[in-house]
């Protein structure tokens, strides 16, 4: 039992001693204070991660078309409302980079009613940027006993995407433009 106890004292008494010791990086970059907004993370090529004004159901649908780009299935799920000519385009574009993740910016809710993301395919060695368009749509289907239904679904309305960069070329641009995270400038 002292063992334990003495085992304990050993480890828990300096781990308590450097959770409250912050160091050089002031309390007020770690937490958000009372009132302000909190902090997400940040991409450095696309900005702001998450779903910023975009409602939850519509980032939702654009991650699940951003892990359908990804597994370069022509038959996914979400990539099933677009033609199969422009998915293959998609696809194909994508597939020059072997894309394994992807990050979603913040969406916009468009003037024209459609809701716009940043998007990043990220491969091994070269990325690829764009932007992504999805629309709430809701369409009267009449069935064959000749009730008329309504089907709403989110549909992947366009995807513009940029040339391949390599990845190297992120920390580049950044010193090119002095563009560094704001606690990274904190501290240099």
């Amino acid at each position: 039992m002292r063992i334990i106890i003495t085992f304990s004292l050993i480890f828990i008494i300096p781990l308590y001693a450097m959770s409250q010791n912050l160091g050089s990086i002031p309390a007020e970059l770690l937490r958000p204070a009372r009132g302000e907004t909190p902090r997400y993370p940040i991409d450095i090529v696309i900005g702001e991660l998450g779903r910023g004004n975009a409602s939850a159901a519509a980032y939702s649908f654009a991650d699940s078309v951003g892990t359908g780009l990804i597994s370069g299935q022509m038959d996914h799920q979400a990539l099933s409302s677009i033609n199969s000519n422009t998915r293959e385009n998609y696809l194909s574009a994508l597939s020059r980079i072997n894309p394994a993740s992807f990050r979603i910016g913040s969406g916009r809710n468009e003037p024209d009613g459609s809701v716009s993301f940043l998007v990043r395919f990220i491969g091994r060695d070269r990325y690829i940027t764009g932007e992504l368009y999805i629309r709430y749509v809701t369409r009267q289907i009449r069935d064959e006993d000749g009730e008329t239904r309504t089907n709403a679904s989110w549909i992947l309305e366009d995807l513009l995407i940029d040339d391949p960069k390599n990845r190297e070329s992120i920390s580049d641009e950044a010193d090119r433009r002095n563009d560094f995270y704001p606690y990274e400038r904190s501290f240099q």
